[in-house]
């Protein structure tokens, strides 16, 4: 098919401005497409008619305009994060023969929103709806290890560090270092905190904002899956989730 010169043009503008370029001038704009300042100003009255250009009144300079953030929004809108992530969580559970899970934060707790039972699993304590202690499951540790500051110490404020299992983090201490470890890994464990017998890794899913919105998890059983093993899932999943989080738009 032909490709339409003037429409590939608008739209090469559009991708001119970026965080280091928020504001530019004609001159600018002409030097960067090669393009006449006459030219340039057709395209750029069209796009500014539609609201996909805005003129700063102050320094006569271009900047994107507001209709980018409406469309935008219809657009993330649209997007089912359960299921964009149905399908990674599948092939993975497929390929791996264990169960994995989709979570969100909700308040102080985790919960499931999405569930692939596995072929070789025998974990039946998990279902979609289920509410997660934070500080004793893999998906809860991931879901606020990247918050901002004043926001964790909020969400941990008077949290209560009930204890499960004897493996069971007992103290925000603890749990702080669980999250450090966490960010620098890029993933978290549970190893047996939750559930005895029971270990689940789990990895961030990130938005366009870059901003964690959910977390993969895969849970396994320490008489079935040894330190090797999970390591070969713990890969795999990380790369679902880093799938995933492209296709919402994270720009990594």
């Amino acid at each position: 098919m032909p490709i339409i010169q003037s429409v590939e043009r608008a739209l090469q503008i559009l991708d001119l401005f970026n965080e280091q370029a928020t504001e530019l001038k004609i001159t600018d704009i002409s030097k960067l497409m090669g393009l006449s300042k006459s030219t340039l100003h057709s395209l750029l009255k069209t796009l500014q008619l539609h609201g996909y250009i805005d003129q700063n009144p102050e320094n006569g300079k271009y900047r994107l305009g507001m209709k980018l953030v409406e469309r935008g929004h219809f657009v993330v809108g649209s997007i089912d994060i359960r299921q964009k992530a149905k399908g990674w969580l599948t092939e993975l559970s497929q390929r791996t023969g264990q169960t994995t899970h989709l979570g969100i934060l909700d308040g102080r707790e985790g919960v499931y929103i999405e569930k692939i039972e596995g072929k070789l699993a025998a974990i039946a304590y998990s279902r979609i709806g289920r509410r997660l202690p934070v500080h004793a499951t893999a998906i809860g540790k991931v879901l606020i290890a990247w918050l901002g500051e004043a926001e964790l110490n909020a969400l941990l404020e008077g949290y209560q560090y009930t204890t499960f299992t004897p493996s069971t983090l007992g103290s925000r201490e603890a749990l702080l270092d669980a999250l450090i470890k966490t960010r620098e890994q890029g993933y978290a464990l549970d190893s047996e905190e939750n559930e005895q017998g029971v270990r689940c890794v789990a990895v961030p899913v990130w938005n366009h904002e870059s901003r964690v919105i959910a977390a993969l998890s895969l849970s396994t059983l320490t008489s079935r899956v040894d330190d090797a093993e999970l390591a070969n899932f713990r890969e795999q999943l990380q790369q679902a989730g880093l799938q995933l989080s492209r296709a919402l738009g994270y720009p990594a």
